[in-house]
């Protein structure tokens, strides 16, 4: 690791830690000329996989695309910033312990409801009718109908 402050080659790392819950490494370091302190983070550079859509063809996941899809079935929703970056890390993390190369967009949709339901029904239900393609006003209530049926058979905490 090059100095950021006078470009010298030797530095030593000084001190290590987790961070982001354990998806990153911070390491404090001083230049060896210099002795200037500065931080670098590293991670796990991981290949995600292609997305394969209903007709076939092929798509280089997009975070972005994901994050606007999700952000618009939340919109106006009590849900925070930080909820939705921690369902798509899981999202990620999914679709990457595949180990797979190429993932069905189906497999992608369903990972995106799953993590919906737990943040929010109502942008849950949204993103349904989007994904499933709704077409009339008794598919909405059939998936309400199945949402609270679970909602009721889940235990109580407390």
């Amino acid at each position: 690791m090059h100095c950021p402050f006078c470009r010298a080659q030797e530095t030593k790392v000084t001190d290590s830690r987790l961070v982001a819950e354990g998806e990153q490494v911070r390491r404090r370091r001083e230049c060896l000329q210099c002795g200037e302190r500065f931080t670098t983070y590293e991670i796990a550079e991981l290949v995600m996989p292609h997305i394969v859509k209903q007709d076939g063809s092929r798509q280089p996941f997009d975070e972005n695309k994901l994050r606007a899809g999700m952000q618009r079935a939340l919109e106006k929703r009590p849900v925070s910033t930080e909820a939705i970056e921690a369902a798509l890390t899981r999202i990620k993390q999914k679709l990457r312990s595949t180990g797979e190369r190429e993932v069905g967009s189906r497999q992608l949709g369903s990972a995106v409801m799953h993590e919906l339901t737990k943040l929010d029904q109502v942008a849950y239900v949204r993103f349904a009718s989007v994904y499933r393609d709704f077409q009339d006003v008794s598919e909405f209530q059939q998936e309400i109908e199945r949402l609270s049926q679970e909602r009721e058979s889940e235990p109580q905490n407390g």
